[in-house]
């Protein structure tokens, strides 16, 4: 259905059109405080130029493209969160509208997961969600992803203050479920 590829330059367009006519909620929702409103090319290479030069934190941003015809329909990152207990955090994580609800997101995380506990040898992974975004949870869920704290205000939004659940998924959750 789909496969994981490096995130490139020339795919950052395909991230400002996503954007274009949402607000600055919609770019809280999924990209944090990354990003100031409104998203432009030479933010995200910005960001990508620092993620590139940050040594000694791994950090791996991919793009979601359609196996069938090449199309990128989605993007997300994989990092290193914490040295000590071994953690990696998934985040930035945006699919095209018109490509949601196909099962997309949950493959994607699928192949994500294998990379950070397979490739990248973390012993958990870990994201955040904010509390109102039940469609995402319901995805995070099935592929194993259990929530563990809610974060109360966590972000400041146009219409006040977001809570947000830190989810994650231990190595050896992911390979019983893998199992199965």
């Amino acid at each position: 259905m789909i496969r994981l590829e490096p995130l490139q330059r020339e795919d950052f367009h395909n991230i400002i059109e996503w954007n274009k006519g949402r607000t600055s909620d919609f770019l809280l929702q999924w990209a944090g405080p990354s990003y100031e409103y409104p998203i432009t090319e030479q933010q995200i290479e910005d960001y990508f130029n620092e993620t590139n030069a940050n040594e000694g934190r791994e950090m791996a941003i991919y793009k979601i493209v359609l196996e069938e015809n090449g199309k990128m329909v989605g993007s997300f990152q994989i990092r290193e969160d914490d040295k000590d207990s071994n953690t990696g955090r998934v985040g930035r994580f945006i699919i095209d509208e018109a490509f949601r609800g196909k099962g997309i997101g949950k493959e994607a995380l699928t192949q994500l997961m294998q990379i950070g506990f397979e490739s990248l040898h973390y012993d958990i992974i870990s994201l955040g969600v904010f509390d109102f975004n039940s469609a995402a949870i319901a995805c995070y869920e099935t592929v194993g992803f259990e929530k563990y704290k809610l974060v109360e205000k966590a972000r400041a939004a146009s219409d006040g203050y977001w809570n947000l659940y830190d989810m994650k998924i231990t190595r050896e959750k992911w390979n019983l479920k893998k199992q199965k």
